[in-house]
């Protein structure tokens, strides 16, 4: 039996931080990549992306290995076809300005960026193409675990730690850049932390609240920062009871003027439990920004957070983690894993053989059913991939749970 009573922590980070910065380029290169593709005809299942950001005092390094559109190259003096770094750079520079980063440090304008894409290395291509045990098929793009989570804890089906720390953050970054008031004197640049007490298994109430944020004026002191934020705080908050003897940690170091990258280094996917369920969840251990989504680091991440949602959602548990397993190159999973943590109202092995049948979890068949070929992935790169509302864009379609009646069918039919 799990624990009914205990304290549990998660923290979340700013579009504004370092690794954030760079999480979201990566993201907006994937974005733009399958723009160009539509735009130019190009069929957006030949799209590969594997780009890398680094970031520091005024200076981006964009790398990685890509397929694109010819429109995206261009042809050196020996007359070969490279990478051609203006658009990519111009994506670059639009992220950052709308961020919020036009310090003397870190400038939209004047940071220098480097654009270091190459193509994609043949030998991936060719089992990525065409799958081993399904010809024709795509296979994964690389080996690895993946996970999916959901529970009862919030409307979203997170867990509550990690879901208000996010949305403390968002719920600040929307306010500075509508200008609304004193909020318009805080830096893009922040860091969140909430612990929950939970009493027979569900959130009760936020005993400690962690905010260090970035602010212009250095005459501010940690004092006066609450004053700022701790509207905004009890406003993200929603529901969640504030502890009567709750501990408020804001900006406890002192002032923070210096923020971004030039005052810390980013490179992408270094917060990948800020992505996904803060700690309450297994994580396979590969990052999602800069990745097309023949990488199953990313989809398949999607389908097990979409199908543990549909499983919670449907009543069969309060609480789903699902773990799916890849071979670069071949198309289906090797194994699917369900944990009900002993909330299941049938049997994980009922759950496990449902789920290979409402859907196709290789590569081709998760793309397909989340619709995932297109350029939807920058606003995912801040405030969670999960836990978000699905878009009329295509947006966090592993968000939806419409696969609700047809899990609840398939379960039937196997009891």
């Amino acid at each position: 039996m799990s624990r009914e009573n205990y304290y549990f922590t998660s923290e979340s980070v700013s579009e504004g931080h370092p690794d954030k910065v760079c999480d979201r380029i990566s993201d907006e290169i994937v974005d733009l990549i399958y723009k160009e593709a539509k735009k130019t005809g190009i069929d957006p299942w030949t799209v590969r992306v594997a780009a890398e950001t680094l970031t520091t005092t005024n200076r981006v390094v964009i790398a990685g290995e890509v397929r694109i559109p010819e429109t995206l190259m261009k042809t050196d003096k020996n007359g070969n076809a490279v990478i051609n770094p203006s658009r990519f750079r111009s994506a670059a520079r639009r992220a950052i300005r709308d961020i919020g980063y036009e310090q003397d440090g870190f400038h939209w304008k004047s940071a220098k960026i480097d654009v270091l894409l190459h193509s994609q290395s043949a030998d991936i291509a060719q089992g990525v193409d065409n799958a081993s045990d399904n010809q024709g098929f795509e296979g994964a793009g690389d080996q690895g675990i993946m996970f999916g989570y959901a529970c009862r804890e919030t409307p979203e089906l997170m867990p509550a730690p990690i879901y208000y720390s996010h949305k403390i953050l968002e719920t600040l970054a929307n306010a500075r850049k509508k200008g609304e008031g004193d909020v318009a004197g805080l830096g893009p640049d922040a860091k969140s932390q909430v612990t929950v007490r939970y009493q027979n298994g569900m959130p009760a109430e936020a005993t400690q609240i962690v905010l260090s944020t970035q602010h212009y004026d250095p005459d501010w002191d940690s004092k006066r920062v609450r004053s700022v934020v701790e509207p905004y705080i009890r406003e993200a908050l929603g529901d969640l009871k504030i502890a009567d003897d709750c501990n408020w940690y804001i900006n406890p170091t002192g002032k923070f003027v210096i923020g971004g990258p030039d005052g810390d280094a980013g490179l992408t996917g270094r917060k990948i439990i800020v992505d996904t369920y803060g700690g309450a969840a297994p994580h396979g251990g590969g990052a999602f920004s800069g990745k097309d989504t023949t990488k199953v680091d990313r989809s398949a991440a999607y389908a097990a957070r979409y199908l543990a949602k549909n499983v919670v959602a449907a009543k069969l548990a309060d609480r789903c983690t699902i773990q799916l397993s890849y071979a670069i190159g071949v198309a289906q999973p090797l194994s699917v894993y369900v944990d009900l943590h002993g909330t299941g109202k049938v049997t994980e092995e009922v759950v496990e053989k449902a789920l290979r049948e409402v859907m196709d979890l290789s590569p081709t068949g998760i793309r397909k059913h989340l619709d995932l070929n297109k350029p939807i992935y920058a606003k995912t790169a801040a405030y969670g991939h999960f836990g978000r509302k699905a878009g009329r864009d295509g947006s966090f379609s592993w968000e939806r749970t419409d696969l609700v009646k047809t899990l609840k069918d398939a379960v039937k039919a196997l009891v």
